[in-house]
């Protein structure tokens, strides 16, 4: 079986492991403490307490073998052999929007670590698989969910 692989930056990959680290040695044991204070109410059958906690740590260990499968998996991404003005993974993008000229701003991450509130999208959105290969001015036609829309690449920057 061939497993995913995870492109990201080493800073995105830097961000799993340490979110890993806490969930192994500080929300581990406040979960398994308060499941000992939980058992102490009683008939675990009509216990809220310990049924939540039970939830949260099932939460927490399905968790921790996600990051461990993208970390095992991770593929840093190197920027190295691409052209400084061409659109990839790692790198920020600016654009407007045509005619009007709204202007966006992008950095092109892994899914691993895509935040669209945070300005990252996934290198698997439409957005980035339109513009990713693109350079600097071109005009490129972007087909998304809502609809077609026409931008100019205005700046391709490392991060």
């Amino acid at each position: 079986m061939v497993e995913k692989v995870y492109p990201m930056t080493l800073e995105g990959k830097q961000k799993l492991e340490d979110e890993l680290e806490y969930l192994k040695t500080v929300k581990r044991g406040q979960i398994v403490e308060r499941i000992k204070i939980a058992r102490g109410f009683g008939d675990l059958s009509e216990n809220s307490e310990y049924e939540s906690a039970k939830d949260e740590q099932a939460f927490v260990e399905g968790r921790i073998a996600t990051l461990e499968n993208m970390i095992r998996f991770a593929q840093i991404i190197d920027n190295g052999n691409v052209d400084a003005d061409e659109v990839s993974v790692g790198k920020k993008v600016t654009f407007i929007e045509l005619p009007d000229g709204d202007e966006e701003q992008y950095s092109i991450v892994g899914s691993a670590e895509a935040d669209p509130f945070s300005g990252k999208i996934s290198n698997e959105s439409p957005i980035a698989q339109a513009l990713i290969g693109k350079h600097l001015n071109d005009e490129v036609t972007i087909t998304t969910p809502g609809g077609d829309m026409k931008v100019k690449i205005v700046k391709v920057e490392h991060q």
